[in-house]
């Protein structure tokens, strides 16, 4: 059986839709904390089940059966959660039911020294499946598309992006790296230990992104930089917690200093096709089509 983790999460359910295209439903099966949210994939054969990272005997009930298991990364650390506890506990659960392989979803950023909070945590959790005896493939996707835009919704509303200096992103959408995915979780032949980057044709920085969006929305948007301080002080001015301000400046840093630029053909390839161009998810995006909608006046 081919079991997908977190399949009610934006990542998860485009997979197991994918999955759905390339094998019968009775050898899927999903876990997630809400079963309940499943309930449409249930209708369909898929097999649902509960599973909580934070809970052993619960994955090793959701994940019975497991031949591969498509192990979609824990964003415990953005409410306090320890990611890295709970990746622990699912590497341990995939062991004890002798999965075949498990697939994790790494990212671009993945390294020790990652400026990037996450970047660090998928280096750490690479490490533990390194050490495991289990077989592995850590899938390094490339910089969510759907960042882009939440992460300057007001910037392409008000027309002045203001942030700090960046650096080259090649932004990979969603309903790209799910494809890829479900592909990946299926093909005969594996990919052991890291995937190069799977990622979008081009990289593109924050003033790219405000030309794009102006050219795409008919109005100016001016991209400013300020000093990472000023930042800094802003946030706290507005109340931002601390570990936010902080999640915020990685990103910055993680991007000037190239870590977010790779662009690699390994995702067309997978694909059969040219991956998603920002210019088309951008457009899509303003007019609430794709990921979280952005209305520019």
């Amino acid at each position: 059986m081919l079991i997908v983790t977190g399949a009610s999460g934006q990542l998860g359910r485009r997979i197991v839709a994918n999955l759905l295209a390339l094998v019968p439903a009775e050898r899927i099966g999903v876990s997630a904390r809400d079963p309940g949210k499943l309930a449409d994939l249930a209708a369909l054969g898929v097999r649902v089940r509960q599973g909580d990272f934070e809970d052993a005997e619960s994955l090793h009930h959701a994940w019975e059966g497991a031949e591969r298991l498509l192990l979609v990364s824990s964003n415990a650390g953005a409410t306090g959660g320890d990611t890295l506890k709970q990746h622990a506990t699912a590497i341990e659960a995939a062991r004890v039911l002798k999965v075949d392989r498990v697939l994790y979803t790494s990212q671009i950023s993945c390294a020790e020294n990652s400026h990037f909070a996450p970047g660090r945590s998928h280096a750490a959790t690479e490490s533990m499946l390194a050490t495991s005896g289990l077989r592995w493939t850590a899938l390094r996707h490339g910089f969510y598309a759907a960042s882009a835009v939440s992460m300057n919704a007001v910037a392409f509303k008000t027309g002045a992006l203001v942030a700090p200096l960046d650096g080259k992103v090649s932004w990979t959408t969603h309903d790209d790296l799910a494809a890829a995915d479900a592909k990946l979780l299926v093909a005969e032949s594996v990919i052991d230990g890291p995937t190069p980057p799977l990622t979008g044709s081009e990289a593109l920085d924050l003033a790219d992104l405000a030309s794009l969006a102006g050219q795409l929305t008919g109005k100016t948007i001016v991209r400013t930089i300020i000093g990472d301080d000023e930042m800094t002080a802003d946030a706290r001015s507005r109340g931002v917690p601390e570990a936010a301000t902080e999640f915020m400046m990685g990103y910055y840093l993680a991007a000037r200093s190239g870590e977010f630029a790779p662009v690699d053909r390994t995702l067309a390839s997978v694909l059969g096709r040219a991956p998603e161009t920002m210019r088309s998810y951008l457009a899509k995006a303003f007019q609430g089509g794709a990921g979280r909608a952005v209305t520019v006046a």
